[in-house]
């Protein structure tokens, strides 16, 4: 497994690990196993793990059988649905990975990537793209202490829309400024500090 730190293992490096070490504890505590049988299984099951790792290193196809492959997540700012359910994660959780790259509005991200060892690789918008990014729509002399998601999954988020100084009209009129007719056709939408409105619409 080389310099891997226990962050970065993969689940066939956890699982050769516990394997090699139930191997060596058997040998240890079994008297039914010879030893010569639990060499041969722990030397066994020892190079079967370094050709393993041999191909992870080696080859393209080995590496994205054994570890995966990276999952963009965001993609230009827009939440990529279909690779959140692939990686199995709600908006919950990547709400909380990004926090703890120091992103607390998904309005900051121009990329997000799943990595294979399960972290989130995270490439903040530029400070004026959030200006002319087609997906925020600014309301004039509005300022929030810190970005309220108002809309989750083609639901409102009626206590942070309260919370937000807004209203039903508001988020009605703003969503339609946007193109968008129904509120089942957004995915995400949330309220910046300066009061202007993300949006992210349903695939």
């Amino acid at each position: 497994m080389g310099r891997k730190e226990i962050s970065e293992m993969t689940f066939f490096n956890f699982a050769s690990a516990i394997a090699i070490g139930e191997i060596a504890a058997s040998l240890v505590v079994d008297d039914q196993l010879s030893i010569s049988n639990g060499i041969y299984a722990l030397l066994g099951w020892s190079l079967y793990t370094i050709l393993m790792s041999y191909l992870d290193i080696k080859t393209l196809k080995g590496r994205q059988l054994l570890t995966g492959s990276p999952i963009i997540l965001i993609k230009e700012g827009k939440i990529l649905e279909q690779a959140l359910h692939k990686c199995r994660l709600d908006l919950d959780t990547l709400k909380a990975m990004l926090r703890q790259k120091d992103v607390f509005s998904i309005a900051e991200v121009d990329f997000a990537i799943f990595e294979s060892d399960g972290k989130l690789s995270v490439l903040k918008k530029d400070s004026g793209s959030s200006i002319t990014n087609r997906n925020m729509y600014k309301v004039k002399n509005k300022l929030i202490p810190f970005p309220l998601e108002i809309i989750l999954d083609g639901n409102i988020k009626k206590e942070n829309l309260i919370n937000s100084g807004f209203d039903n009209n508001w988020l009605i009129a703003q969503l339609q400024r946007a193109g968008i007719h129904s509120i089942s056709e957004v995915f995400y939408a949330e309220v910046q500090t300066d009061g202007s409105l993300y949006i992210d619409k349903k695939v």
